[in-house]
């Protein structure tokens, strides 16, 4: 592998960054890029998950309150009212009620530790995945044209300063759309990745060419420091997975892509490395046909999603007055069911917010089902899911400058959460 300092200058001038670029490390590398040193300070980590693919959040959040308007529209699919057995709804208030697969979160939410929010949702209309996912992920619904998202903005205008390589980090292959921006943010995979899949001859060769390239033992300009970031890196890396992470409390995560997420994102937590935000994504929400009810595609989706959530809660017992999480979807599905037993893109759908500084309960602003409070047949969007983030901004991560992330809104806070004190 051949490296010159000429081409390392020529990809970070392209990349607009201090970063590192695809003629550092070989293809099947990270794409790693770095920001500015943590500054301690009394602040949540924020813990983004998206559930891609449109979640139905009207079997997820059972409105059996609303009787035969909610009965009668889901004839096949529609979740019994709370009657103690395995597959009827889980009671939260008396009106609202959890999908059966969601009961691991049930504990959470009587401890007060978790919020669920009905009707939440993007105001603009579209049906489109792609389209949404963007406008959401932006935090601007309708524009096609701010290439920052939401999270990337509110790293630009946060107060304070963070040098660590683990500022924001997605899990995944590709970086999501909230992390996209001037402040540099990673993808990776899994913290394996960055062993270069256990090739150490690769990894030895590597640390070598930097090493004639870069004095980085006193780094003297930015490029330098770069290098000897790389190796911070790698060595913080290294520490991390060199030993066998156990989650603590008997916590259990699902094994599939994202219970592994969140388990990394539970080690970076607890190793300090300076971890702001993590960014984990779970897909198979599109639900069109063969939803199910109590046994199912849907069924299926949130029972992982319950075990993950309930598995990083557990893990991050004595971490949580410190961590928010909160999941979103960029819409949820029909109020009826159709005639392949599942639902169609539709309008609001169910978020959830869970830490130790969450106000528990429900929060709506219910309008009901009948057909006059539907939105085109839809459930119609009565919190703008820019008012949780938002209030997520301002009392767990100190961050006021919500006028700058969501550019054009002014939000209503929610009282969702506690100030962070």
């Amino acid at each position: 592998m051949s490296i010159s300092r000429r081409s390392i200058l020529k990809t970070a001038a392209r990349a607009a960054v201090i970063g590192l670029g695809t003629h550092l490390f070989p293809s099947w590398m990270p794409r790693m890029a770095f920001a500015a040193q943590a500054e301690r300070a009394n602040r949540d980590v924020l813990v983004a998950i998206f559930q891609r693919g449109g979640m139905d959040g009207l079997n997820a959040v059972i409105p059996f309150g609303e009787g035969a308007a909610y009965y009668d529209k889901r004839p096949t699919i529609a979740i019994a009212e709370p009657n103690g057995s395995d597959d009827s709804a889980i009671d939260l208030d008396g009106f609202f009620g959890l999908h059966p697969a969601l009961h691991p979160l049930k504990d959470i939410f009587d401890a007060g530790s978790l919020a669920v929010i009905h009707g939440a949702g993007s105001p603009d209309p579209t049906r489109s995945h792609f389209d949404a996912m963007e406008y959401m992920e932006r935090g601007i619904p309708g524009d096609k044209i701010t290439g920052t998202g939401w999270i990337n903005r509110h790293l630009t205008t946060a107060s304070w300063q963070n040098d660590s390589p683990f500022r924001a980090i997605g899990m995944g292959s590709m970086l999501p759309g909230s992390l996209r921006g001037p402040i540099s943010t990673l993808a990776m995979r899994s913290i394996t990745d960055f062993h270069l899949a256990g090739r150490t001859d690769q990894l030895t060769s590597i640390q070598r060419t930097l090493s004639g390239l870069y004095s980085v033992q006193a780094p003297v300009d930015a490029l330098t420091a770069q290098a000897a970031s790389v190796f911070d890196t790698m060595e913080m890396l290294s520490q991390l997975s060199a030993i066998e992470y156990q989650p603590e409390y008997d916590a259990f995560y699902p094994e599939t892509e994202f219970g592994m997420g969140l388990r990394q994102i539970a080690q970076l937590i607890k190793a300090d490395v300076g971890l702001e935000v993590g960014c984990v994504d779970i897909g198979g929400w599109d639900t069109h046909d063969g939803q199910g009810s109590t046994d199912g595609e849907l069924s299926y989706r949130l029972d992982e999603f319950a075990q993950g959530l309930a598995a990083f809660y557990t893990d991050l017992r004595d971490y949580m007055a410190n961590v928010t999480v909160v999941t979103m979807s960029e819409f949820g599905r029909t109020a009826s069911e159709n005639a392949s037993g599942g639902t169609d893109h539709g309008r609001a759908s169910a978020m959830f917010v869970m830490g130790d500084g969450v106000n528990g309960g429900m929060v709506a602003d219910w309008r009901g089902l009948n057909d006059e409070a539907l939105d085109e047949g839809d459930l119609a969007v009565t919190i703008d899911y820019r008012d949780v983030l938002s209030e997520i901004l301002t009392k767990r991560v100190s961050n006021p400058a919500v006028e700058q992330i969501f550019p054009g809104y002014v939000p209503t806070l929610r009282g969702i959460l506690q100030e962070k004190t």
